[in-house]
């Protein structure tokens, strides 16, 4: 009997180890998904031939059956083409605390060469989504790794939810324009976006901590922590409500409205 006993209390400690993580991984319930720009706000640079806010919204509005599908409540920011404050887009994240945030964008530049796939976060909550939905889009894009970047983007610095954001290759680029107007690698990175986010580590609690913390993991991918650098020798200046952002590291860069 006592032997019994003590093979139930040791299974019960077993399951209990094994539930902890499963719980961990399966209490976000919902995703909210937030396509870059909308409305007046076309995203991207003057004079930029495919407009930023229509790829976004299509990559996102591909992204959230495959979501569902797979048993997350999905919230979509804008699912037309009208302009979102950063604001309410934060508030809308904000209001479902089991949720993660995605927020999708792609990028440009003045330097047409400029190319490649990079992921934002900010609390170091976020850093296992970003490396994981970095990943898979990489391993899926024929384009550049330009590594996970931590910076201080209003949308991702103002969740109080895992957040990230992923830009989708270079609008500014005649090579990767071309892609982002195929419906196919349209769909094909809602794929990988999406498997990116069920592959996810476990994420902790945020804290305080979490946010001034240096130590993040993001696996093997390149990591750049841009929190202190600021933008210089731009070109132009968005409206302060606008949902703008960063373009590449090594050229020059556009203001995102994003940091103010």
């Amino acid at each position: 009997m006592r032997a019994r006993f003590r093979r139930y209390v040791v299974c019960c400690f077993a399951g209990a180890a094994l539930a902890a993580p499963v719980s961990a991984q399966t209490r976000y319930t919902t995703i909210v998904i937030d396509p870059g720009h909308g409305g007046f706000d076309r995203g991207g640079i003057p004079g930029q031939r495919v407009p930023e806010k229509i790829m976004t919204l299509d990559v996102s509005l591909r992204l959230k059956p495959l979501l569902e599908k797979a048993g997350y409540k999905v919230v979509l920011t804008r699912d037309t083409d009208v302009f979102v404050p950063l604001g309410a887009r934060v508030s809308m994240a904000n209001s479902y605390p089991n949720a993660i945030f995605v927020c999708i964008h792609f990028n440009s530049a003045t330097r047409s060469g400029a190319n490649g796939i990079e992921t934002y976060f900010y609390s170091t909550e976020s850093a296992p989504l970003a490396a994981s939905i970095h990943s898979a889009v990489v391993g899926g894009a024929p384009s550049e790794n330009r590594g996970v970047r931590r910076r201080g983007y209003f949308v991702l610095r103002k969740t109080t939810v895992p957040a990230v954001l992923v830009e989708c290759g270079f609008l500014t680029n005649p090579t990767e324009a071309q892609y982002a107007e195929s419906n196919t690698y349209r769909q094909k990175l809602a794929q990988e976006i999406a498997r990116g986010i069920l592959n996810r580590p476990a994420l902790a609690a945020r804290t305080g901590y979490t946010n001034r913390s240096s130590r993040v993991d993001v696996g093997l991918q390149p990591f750049l922590d841009q929190r202190f650098v600021r933008e210089s020798g731009t070109k132009h200046r968005r409206h302060k409500t606008s949902t703008t952002k960063k373009s590449s590291s090594t050229q020059k860069k556009k203001v995102s409205s994003e940091e103010q």
